[in-house]
């Protein structure tokens, strides 16, 4: 999987957020988008999802067929085509903090719902992926009685065992205690390999780990 940002730029009105962002994120590598409070890392990481439309500039999305997770007898095909934007989204896997949860759903419920649209990564099913966020004594409790860090593990959850080439996550360590940050490093070192993984944050807790950085500063025209 590749995606390549061609003179991406995005503004809001008469003001511009970022200009002129010419990038590639490549797969089995992972990203940290930096910078300041209000300078436009979250619109940016939403750009690259396709939740919000960029104001000039192109991004492209290349990817073979196989799956984000293969076997070990697998091999990755170096055949990439173009992916169609109505295909996005199944590639995709979104965390943020205004990522809305259903809650009037249990979390087996919520969970259920959300692998019709995205399938789980092999070998996953969700009394696996509640045990291993640390929910699975609340499996059938609606999510509307969950706290604020429960809420915030199981939008990670979501991402996280999703069957994507795409992981994006916007300062994933909101509403967590120190535990739920050890849940979250616990997440990217063994659920995050054969990915793109683009993080936001200002947070370096967060984004530690990235074996790249890119700082939204540098985009300010």
């Amino acid at each position: 999987m590749k995606i390549t940002l061609t003179d991406v730029g995005k503004r809001f009105n008469r003001d511009w957020i970022f200009r002129h962002i010419n990038y590639g994120f490549t797969n089995g590598n992972s990203y940290a988008i930096i910078g300041p409070n209000g300078s436009g890392k979250s619109t940016l990481l939403q750009v690259i999802a396709g939740a919000v439309a960029q104001s000039e500039g192109s991004i492209g999305f290349q990817s073979s067929v196989f799956s984000s997770q293969p076997a070990d007898s697998q091999k990755l095909s170096t055949d990439n085509c173009q992916l169609p934007t109505e295909k996005l989204h199944s590639h995709i896997s979104l965390a943020t903090p205004y990522l809305e949860v259903i809650e009037e759903m249990t979390l087996v419920e919520f969970l259920r719902f959300h692998s019709t649209f995205k399938p789980f990564i092999t070998g996953m099913d969700i009394q696996k992926i509640s045990g291993e966020v640390g929910l699975e004594k609340s499996i059938h409790k609606q999510i509307r009685y969950f706290s604020s860090g429960m809420k915030q593990r199981v939008k990670l959850a979501q991402a996280f065992f999703s069957d994507t080439f795409v992981l994006l996550l916007d300062e994933p360590c909101t509403n967590l205690d120190e535990e739920g940050i050890a849940l979250y490093h616990h997440l990217i070192k063994n659920y995050s390999s054969n990915r793109i993984i683009i993080i936001s944050s200002n947070d370096k807790q967060e984004y530690d780990f990235c074996k790249e950085r890119l700082n939204i500063l540098d985009y300010k025209k």
